[in-house]
């Protein structure tokens, strides 16, 4: 079970849940813009700054999900990261930070090309994928669970034991 009932009501009530429906797909679009850029740019040298400048964008973006991810997760769980139910996307969360926060030292001090940058953004953004992936399975995943419930509490439903409600 993904959440208890306790935590389901938390999430449904909580803001935060908004905030990440909102912030998910302003993430996705920002990294959609910034993939094309930095594409083009690996293709054809054409729009480097733009391309540089976008993935900083992006990597804001990303922190601002993952802190108000942690602030979610707390009121949901009771714990800021790791909570069991989100473990392992927690985790590669992790990867996907270190990535992004790289590329960040690597921009502002100058310690790689630009193109070593657009391409440690690329593995940034190949981890990236991985994640929201990791997500829109849960979040599937969740759905499906309250489709259940819902079905079981419909008077006249079949419960496990296979007497009725």
């Amino acid at each position: 079970m993904l959440y208890t009932p306790e935590q389901k009501q938390r999430r449904d009530a909580s803001a935060w849940t908004l905030v990440q429906g909102v912030l998910a797909p302003v993430q996705f679009l920002v990294f959609l813009v910034s993939l094309f850029l930095v594409v083009r740019c690996l293709a054809t040298g054409a729009g480097e700054s733009a391309a540089l400048t976008s993935v900083v964008v992006k990597t804001l973006v990303l922190y601002t999900i993952m802190v108000t991810g942690c602030i979610w997760e707390k009121v949901v769980f009771d714990q800021y990261l790791f909570a069991p139910a989100f473990f392992w996307e927690d985790v590669f969360s992790m990867l996907v930070l270190a990535l992004h926060t790289a590329y960040l030292y690597a921009w502002w001090t100058g310690a790689l090309t630009s193109m070593q940058q657009l391409w440690l953004a690329v593995a940034a953004y190949a981890s990236y994928c991985i994640n929201a992936t990791q997500f829109i399975l849960k979040l599937r995943a969740a759905r499906l669970q309250a489709e259940a419930y819902s079905r079981a509490r419909q008077p006249g439903a079949e419960l496990a034991s296979g007497t009725t409600a």
